[in-house]
């Protein structure tokens, strides 16, 4: 039983690796170069990485490429602010984020709302009364990860 389960996942991990090695520079594509002016116009804070990205991970900004021209001028600089802020994360502060934005979407939809209300009062203090907050509670105001 036991060497039957092993033989299948082995099985498994050779097909999806021999997918993989049979269209290597299709998954890596499009490549920058090969992005249209327009979308490396929306993408700029992440050109000098572009080429390293995960497929999943190009898709996702490509889909925000192309919706990009259907969004007002507020959604667009956020978009900017966004891209320009992840592209400035390592990747242990990305990996943080993509937990919490996890374990948001999780929660109940009043939790949501609740938390969005807090944000948007801590957003309109003072900067001088966040900076208190953050220096009197860093582990719960101590982080801007969460700056959307």
């Amino acid at each position: 039983m036991a060497s039957a389960f092993i033989a299948a996942i082995t099985l498994v991990f050779v097909i999806y690796a021999g997918q993989a090695l049979a269209e290597p520079e299709a998954a890596q594509r499009p490549t920058w170069a090969e992005l249209s002016v327009d979308q490396q116009k929306v993408l700029k804070p992440l050109a000098g990485e572009w080429d390293t990205l995960r497929p999943w991970q190009r898709e996702r900004m490509l889909e925000i490429a192309r919706d990009y021209p259907k969004m007002d001028a507020e959604r667009q600089h956020r978009v900017q602010e966004r891209l320009t802020r992840w592209s400035r994360m390592t990747p242990y502060e990305r990996e943080n984020a993509r937990k919490k934005h996890e374990k948001f979407r999780a929660l109940p939809e009043e939790k949501k709302q609740e938390l969005r209300k807090k944000w948007r009062e801590y957003q309109s203090l003072p900067e001088v009364k966040r900076e208190q907050l953050r220096r009197e509670s860093p582990e719960i105001y101590g982080n801007d990860e969460l700056d959307n």
